[in-house]
């Protein structure tokens, strides 16, 4: 199947899908009803799209309240309970709520991804079906070389010729390992009537992990608020990092007081140690406070710094 074939399929799927709409007397949010089955393009050839959700901001202030039989009440009360629930880091109201992506991702991606387990995950099966002929190239200004300080991490963005040859590297080799997956398989406009062909699970081996698969992928909230934490911070891979984003722009729409309070306490903020908070409390009293007499390890102590500056007189930064 071609990359245009499978786009216009995908497009047709998304129509009729759209085209079937139905009542219901279930809670039901109008902003992410209008993004559901859309595709938000991704990378080169990725994309995530919703397909079912349940529950909104009233689901997670009903769970909290049914302990002692009070239903909700007043939306500034409700606003408020969810930012207490989520500030003390409370689970299970969160959990009331759960929403299913179609997500199409490279493979070396997807293995990452599937580390955080806590969701319900089904992936197109290469066993059964032909992948298609679809890899991820990096845009130029997403190839960088290896970070110096971060074993995990990237540093300066290739350049010249460097570039072009890594670029060059990465489609051939993609290219080519799949002109011999579809060789093993024997299927496709050069199929050999005299051949068998290799079992489709046997010859998927020979894909790069630069090769394109999908997965449904349902979790709650409370779990999805997590997974975001991680890889919407701006430490994460870039490449598993847009699919948060964009999953973070679709959970904004569907419970935007949960997402906010969830920006504040748990996104935007910031973590603090015993030895952290009695450094902040030495450093009120007025007392000067170093790495050395910090009891923190040096690492920590430059987490430490990065959010809380040393000021030394005069006013400067340390």
């Amino acid at each position: 199947m071609t990359e245009q074939t499978s786009g216009q399929d995908r497009d047709a799927e998304i129509r009729q899908a759209r085209s079937q709409a139905a009542q219901t007397l279930r809670p039901s949010v109008p902003a992410l009803e209008a993004m559901l089955f859309e595709a938000v393009p991704l990378l080169d050839h990725g994309f995530v799209r919703v397909i079912d959700y349940m529950g909104d901001d009233s689901a997670i202030v009903q769970a909290a309240r049914v302990s002692y039989g009070r239903g909700t009440r007043r939306v500034q009360e409700d606003a408020g309970l969810i930012r207490y629930l989520m500030r003390h880091r409370h689970s299970t109201p969160f959990e009331m709520c759960e929403i299913k992506f179609h997500v199409k991702l490279p493979i070396f991606i997807a293995r990452q991804w599937i580390r955080h387990r806590m969701a319900n995950v089904n992936e197109y099966s290469a066993r059964y079906s032909i992948l298609d002929k679809e890899f991820y190239i990096p845009a130029p200004e997403a190839l960088a070389a290896q970070s110096l300080t971060n074993r995990q991490g990237r540093g300066a963005v290739l350049q010249g010729e460097e570039a072009v040859m890594v670029l060059d590297l990465l489609r051939t080799d993609a290219e080519r390992c799949y002109a011999d997956y579809a060789t093993m398989l024997n299927e496709g406009e050069q199929t050999d009537p005299s051949r068998q062909g290799l079992a489709r699970e046997l010859a998927r081996m020979n894909l790069t992990l630069n090769t394109y698969t999908q997965w449904y992928w349902k979790t709650d909230l409370h779990n999805l608020f997590h997974f975001l934490s991680l890889r919407a911070d701006a430490h994460a891979q870039y490449e598993i990092r847009v699919y948060a984003e964009a999953m973070l722009r679709i959970t904004e729409a569907w419970v935007p007081v949960a997402t906010q309070a969830f920006r504040d306490y748990r996104l935007g903020a910031v973590t603090l140690s015993a030895q952290m908070v009695d450094v902040l409390r030495r450093r009120l009293a007025g007392e000067t406070v170093t790495a050395e007499n910090s009891g923190m390890s040096r690492r920590e102590w430059t987490e430490f710094t990065a959010h809380f500056p040393l000021v030394v007189p005069g006013g400067d930064p340390a």
